[in-house]
């Protein structure tokens, strides 16, 4: 047997699923004696270290290196929640914006923000690379922090000003405020746009998914990587949106760029360690999919039997996936029939062709998820903002904001015990390695979701119920005497649903896509939330513009004693339970990548 040939042939995952299991049979037969020894050669196909060599398993990647990455996303997210969480009291407050223009406000950068990896990602896989992308991205990001801080300096030297000051120029330094802030803001969203992809697709890359060991233990990242995350959310929740609701703005700006240059230092210091994948001189795979669709549409008059014919000269075997999108088939037959070299594609690229359109279905029915869990931080913010907030300790009051530590706490309590207790029983009952597959986990979260914003409905009748019984309806600015506590279930099934779904479409996402377009499969998960920030912002304007009119108080009022946001709620419920239906119905005729584990 030649096990040279084998070991070069990567056309499909079932030739070169364990190169390190044959590399051992081939030293056996060459050298019996090296059967009974350790293999010294333990360097990893297709990854190189920081000096270019063939890298060994033993001395790289895995845990040590994840390790450096988790930590610059913690800060990172540290520094993305510093300021997306409070950005609408901002807006609300020194910025002077109304309840609803905010929340579009807020929700169209959310949706730039998730949106933006897509470009970030292309350039990551397609020229920088993935270690180079996440300096550049994260050198953006602290500048953007620092203009951040410096736009709420001038918001605090023109708010001194005083009665005395001329007019004219303080309207002129508002404006130059303004500007500033939405430049900086947009610029840490470009910046968050290089970064998230590349910094969770270069954290799986420390794992071989060739190796037994590895490859489970990737799956254990995913979830501890969200875990980071929220760790890092949980502390600017609780810290960071105190001071800038209390202190000063300025300082609650600067300490995210503060906090975003250390976690680049600690990953500049794990350099030595890291796992960098190898990219050959081929095409880019998104030139090479592209040309799979091309040929297709160019070829769509030919007749199947001649594809059929094609398939058969090529060996390839029926399956599921061969008789899935049949027509992209047509992309293995040059449009004047000839078969040279560079005229057709390969079975693989076809393949991949197909992955990437399986995707669609999943991406689109997770839209509804993403509209949902864009309300966290807007109206469930300005609805606590109503609330008594008052603690056990005397003259402190729970900023807003802050309620969506629940989010990350009930993340970070029950990821643990996913990992460690849910999925060993669920392995041991379904004999998956994930315990449940990544759509079952997906789904699940989106129930979740439902119930959460249907509780969320009552949470809010109950609240204009009590602000009626105290005469509260025309008194904005008074406390409504219901506790903020009562908004606890409805975050921290927030954060139940993420656990399942928003980990599950991250690795799903990494997972189906081809070996060298993963950064742009994460971005493409980014982009749901993204997409769904937008059309949650579509959604709002166009209920604000329905609602409102003839003396009446539309569902968004700044009074929010007048608004109905429990109808919203009820609404995106619905729309939940119409998506979660259309979901599930996609998922019966997904097939999953032959690349992707074993689900």
């Amino acid at each position: 047997m030649n096990y040279d040939l084998l070991l070069q042939s990567d056309h499909w995952l079932s030739l070169n699923y364990s190169k390190t299991f044959i590399r051992a049979i081939s030293m056996s037969i060459s050298d019996p004696s090296a059967a009974q020894t350790p293999l010294l050669d333990d360097t990893i196909d297709g990854c190189l270290d920081y000096k270019g060599r063939p890298v060994r398993r033993s001395s790289s990647g895995c845990w040590i290196s994840a390790s450096f990455i988790i930590v610059v996303e913690i800060a990172e997210r540290f520094a993305y929640y510093g300021i997306s969480s409070n950005l609408i009291t901002y807006l609300t407050g020194p910025l002077g914006e109304s309840t609803a223009t905010a929340a579009a406000q807020v929700n169209a950068w959310n949706g730039a923000a998730s949106l933006l990896p897509l470009l970030g990602a292309f350039i990551a896989d397609s020229f920088l690379g993935r270690y180079r992308t996440i300096i550049l991205a994260s050198l953006v990001y602290i500048l953007g922090l620092g203009l951040l801080a410096l736009s709420a300096t001038l918001g605090s030297i023109s708010s001194s000003g005083g009665q005395n000051a001329d007019d004219i120029a303080l309207s002129s330094s508002l404006q130059f405020q303004v500007i500033l802030f939405f430049s900086s803001l947009y610029l840490v969203a470009f910046a968050q746009g290089g970064h998230k992809p590349c910094v969770q697709a270069f954290g799986a890359d420390q794992f071989d998914t060739q190796d037994p060991e590895e490859c489970k233990a990737k799956t254990s990242f995913f979830n501890w990587w969200y875990f980071g995350m929220c760790a890092g959310t949980l502390t600017t929740l609780s810290i960071l949106n105190y001071i800038q609701d209390n202190l000063s703005w300025v300082l609650g700006f600067a300490i995210p760029g503060i906090v975003m240059a250390v976690g680049l230092v600690v990953f500049l210091l794990g350099t030595m360690t890291y796992r960098y994948s190898v990219k050959g001189d081929e095409e880019s795979p998104i030139v090479t999919i592209g040309r799979v669709f091309i040929l297709a549409v160019r070829n769509r008059k030919t007749s199947y039997s001649a594809i059929a014919a094609e398939e058969e000269a090529r060996g390839i075997l029926a399956t599921e996936s061969s008789k899935q999108f049949k027509f992209l088939n047509k992309a293995l037959l040059a449009p004047d029939g000839s078969k040279e070299q560079g005229e057709v594609c390969s079975i693989r690229e076809v393949e991949e062709a197909k992955a990437v359109i399986r995707l669609a279905p999943i991406w689109a029915t997770s839209l509804i998820y993403a509209i949902a869990f864009a309300q966290s931080s807007t109206f469930f913010t300005k609805q606590g903002a109503t609330m008594d907030r008052s603690t056990a300790m005397m003259g402190f009051e729970i900023p807003a904001a802050s309620l969506q530590s629940f989010i990350s706490l009930s993340v970070v309590l029950f990821i643990p015990i996913y990992d460690r207790i849910f999925v060993p029983l669920a392995r041991a009952l379904t004999g998956k390695q994930a315990g449940i597959t990544l759509l079952q986990r997906i789904g699940s979260g989106m129930v979740i979701s439902t119930i959460s914003l249907v509780i969320a409905a009552v949470v809010e009748m109950r609240r204009l119920k009590i602000a009626e019984e105290y005469g509260l309806l025309d008194k904005p600015n008074v406390m409504v005497p219901m506790s903020v506590w009562w908004l606890v279930p409805q975050y921290a099934l927030y954060g139940l649903a993420d656990v399942f779904t928003m980990v599950g479409l991250q690795e799903f996402f990494y997972d189906q896509m081809p070996n060298e377009l993963r950064s742009v499969g994460l971005a493409l998960y980014l982009s749901i939330f993204g997409v769904g920030s937008f059309l949650s912002s579509f959604l709002i304007s166009a209920i604000e513009n329905l609602t409102s009119g003839d003396g009446r108080d539309s569902w968004f009022a700044n009074n929010l004693n007048r608004a109905h946001l429990d109808y919203f709620f009820l609404l995106l419920a619905v729309l939940s339970a119409v998506g979660l239906t259309l979901y599930v119905c996609c998922t019966k005729y997904y097939i999953y990548a032959r690349w992707g584990r074993t689900f």
